[in-house]
């Protein structure tokens, strides 16, 4: 059975977001600066930097940055197979 794009974009969107919040609330109860807290709570950035163009009339500000971490990895993870399972 094929799935929607938007359904499966959706899905994995709700898994990043999840995951998000798992390192949020594992986060709280780490302590600072220790490896369970660089490895799960902590996310490396890549993507676009900002770039603006000013046009006088209108300004333009355009930039792309994802942060990820291993929670939000595991959460896109978990989200792919509970797209799987359900019909």
């Amino acid at each position: 059975m094929r799935r929607s794009l938007g359904k499966v974009a959706l899905v994995l969107l709700l898994g990043v977001v999840i995951g998000a919040v798992c390192s949020e609330v594992i986060g709280l109860f780490l302590p600072a600066d220790s490896v369970a807290e660089q490895v799960f709570v902590r996310s490396i950035p890549f993507g676009l930097e900002t770039m603006t163009i000013n046009l006088v009339v209108v300004q333009l500000t355009f930039g792309l940055k994802f942060h990820v971490n291993l929670m939000s990895v595991v959460g896109v993870f978990l989200a792919s197979q509970m797209l799987r399972w359900y019909r």
